[in-house]
């Protein structure tokens, strides 16, 4: 298939995860992908990866919380190509699982760094590009926890609140320049991230988060990834400013059941 053919990609947090998906769901769509994490090792087999299998992709060393980490990944998929078609904004850490009142300010700017931050940064480092060309995809990953509450989760549900407010405002505000805008929110992935929170929180958090989804189960990383390859594809060039739920229902379920006379 070559819904992304020559477009070159940015992807963050590409190591493993929905980010690795997507990084390889693009590549094996025609684009050139660049991907950007901490996990050096990691990140470098993933790339290597995909070339193996005749695929374009390169990886560089990521931190987003580091605006020089985020700027130069896109700098360096610009120079490599020419051009820069597609930023996902996809990075990012999951600390909660306890009351609002007892998270630690470090915490909080930690996790406000690499979930917003770092879409600030990268936008502001893709926009001017994108700008120049008359063309482009941003895609944010934010969540279902920006929709649904969650006990113990107010700072990542406000950071990635957040994200889809910012997501708005740019769509609109670049859509005269050809920038499409758009954002993600997955349900629970099967993922890295979530299996070492279920390894945390304890051995009955993945039977009620498969409880959760309407569906019946969770989502896979390639579920989500296919969402972004549609987005970031000229088949959803009248799309923008929108929030695409990959949930399995989760959002759509009533939170309780009212009583009945």
């Amino acid at each position: 298939m070559s819904r992304l053919l020559g477009k070159t990609a940015v992807i963050t947090g590409a190591a493993d995860g929905i980010g690795y998906a997507i990084a390889k769901a693009m590549a094996a769509e025609g684009a050139h992908v660049v991907m950007g994490d901490i996990a050096d090792d990691k990140g470098t087999a993933a790339a290597a990866g995909l070339r193996a299998a005749g695929l374009r992709a390169e990886f560089h060393h990521c931190d987003v919380a580091e605006a020089s980490d985020i700027g130069g990944l896109i700098a360096a998929a610009a120079a490599s190509s020419g051009r820069l078609d597609i930023l996902v904004n996809n990075a990012a850490i999951a600390i909660g699982g306890m009351p609002i009142y007892e998270m630690m300010d470090d915490e909080w700017h930690h996790l406000i760094a690499v979930n917003l931050t770092s879409v600030f940064r990268g936008c502001k480092a893709a926009l001017p590009i994108m700008i120049r060309q008359k063309a482009g995809s941003i895609i944010n990953i934010a969540s279902v926890q920006a929709h649904i509450g969650l006990d113990g989760w107010t700072a990542y549900a406000g950071a990635k609140g957040a994200v889809i407010a910012m997501t708005r405002q740019m769509a609109v505000e670049f859509g005269p320049h050809n920038v499409r805008v758009n954002s993600i929110s997955p349900g629970t992935i099967n993922t890295p991230m979530n299996e070492e929170l279920a390894a945390r929180l304890g051995p009955g958090l993945m039977q009620s988060w498969v409880g959760m989804h309407p569906i019946g189960r969770i989502g896979e990383p390639a579920e989500v990834a296919e969402a972004a390859v549609y987005l970031a594809s000229d088949l959803a060039g009248f799309t923008t400013g929108i929030d695409l739920k990959v949930d399995g229902g989760l959002t759509a379920l009533p939170r309780f059941i009212p009583h009945q006379a």
